[in-house]
């Protein structure tokens, strides 16, 4: 059985409460040893909803890039942030991953009247109301977006990191914990842009 993409109902149900503007929120890159975690707050047009939205896990990079570029010249509002490697070594991934989504949304050209958020975590002192729907990018198209742009947002920011330490790989992994990444981490150690919070280095330094 194919599986149903994400859906427009809950921000249409909303717009005929007269709540409108309807942002999505989502974040990528908790997992990473390297690199910021990224946040994207999408606000859709409702007359012009890109086609084939989709949680950016179930997508192929030419699909995510192309539906990128749908997002930017459809939506009403589009933002991204990030907290750092350094911002997540001292206040933990947790809160620095609620910490990019309140700067996220904050960052919107528009403000809006409620938020939609992937997960269960709904971030504190938002700029407006919302709400946390579990699996949220294979469900709200809101979503779904926001997933899109933050992840390839977040990929071509450690496609430019490789250029700048290109030892470890960053353009391959983005950051994740594979064989060529851990070696290289043992062979050089970190670069100022990893995690030291994280596994192996908190490992190393215990």
């Amino acid at each position: 059985m194919q599986q149903a993409l994400p859906h427009f109902r809950r921000e249409r149900k909303l717009t005929k409460s007269d709540v409108w503007p309807v942002a999505g929120m989502d974040e990528v890159g908790r997992g990473p040893l390297a690199g910021p975690v990224a946040a994207a707050a999408v606000i859709l047009d409702p007359q012009h909803l890109p086609k084939g939205l989709n949680d950016s896990k179930m997508l192929e990079r030419e699909e995510r890039e192309a539906l990128y570029e749908a997002i930017l010249e459809r939506s009403i509002a589009v933002a991204v942030a990030f907290a750092s490697a350094a911002e997540i070594d001292r206040i933990n991934i947790r809160q620095a991953s609620l910490l990019a989504m309140r700067r996220a949304l904050a960052a919107l050209a528009i403000r809006p009247r409620y938020a939609l958020v992937d997960g269960n975590d709904l971030p504190a002192s938002l700029c407006c109301e919302g709400e946390t729907i579990i699996d949220g990018d294979a469900k709200s198209m809101s979503i779904a977006a926001a997933s899109i742009v933050a992840k390839v947002t977040r990929d071509r920011l450690m496609r430019r990191l490789c250029g700048l330490y290109p030892l470890y790989g960053f353009s391959r992994h983005v950051g994740y914990s594979t064989e060529e990444h851990l070696a290289a981490i043992a062979k050089y150690g970190p670069c100022p842009y990893h995690r030291l919070s994280f596994s192996p280095f908190r490992a190393a330094a215990e």
